[in-house]
């Protein structure tokens, strides 16, 4: 449980260091990983948590999408700032290269000639880089390999 002690000790450095925003980020993230394991009865391996803290990101970069959309940079601007944060507890993204060379080893290896195959494709390739690309980046590279 690396992760979640991690989070918990800088969340003990945000409190001392009186830093309100981080502090709240990081309890957002403690309650989130704790209700977690609530529905799962136990703890949570690094894995899970690590996916849990994409799925926070992911949720901040609609809601900045959707902020600037509606003329709300203030909350945009708070949202950028949770992403920042948020980042740090997430493995390192691939480059699109590397990303393309992982997408064409599994259109090789699964034969995959057409969009109709776009779900094995995408199903193979999420399962080799678990949290290390954006699934909206896996799938245009994909849809462009198969088209």
């Amino acid at each position: 449980m690396a992760l979640k002690a991690q989070l918990t000790e800088d969340m003990k450095a945000a409190l001392k260091g009186r830093d309100q925003f981080k502090l709240d980020t990081l309890r957002m993230v403690i309650s989130a990983v704790k209700n977690k394991e609530i529905e799962k009865k136990g703890e949570l391996p690094d894995d899970v948590i690590t996916t849990l803290i994409g799925t926070l990101v992911k949720q901040r970069k609609e809601a900045a999408q959707l902020y600037r959309q509606g003329g709300r940079d203030d909350l945009a601007g708070k949202e950028e700032q949770e992403i920042d944060i948020l980042k740090v507890y997430l493995p390192e993204q691939m480059s699109e290269e590397a990303l393309g060379k992982v997408v064409e080893a599994v259109i090789g290896e699964t034969g995959a000639s057409s969009m109709a195959d776009m779900g094995k494709v995408m199903k193979g390739v999420m399962a080799r880089v678990a949290g290390k690309a954006d699934g909206s980046l896996v799938s245009a590279i994909v849809k462009k390999n198969l088209a």
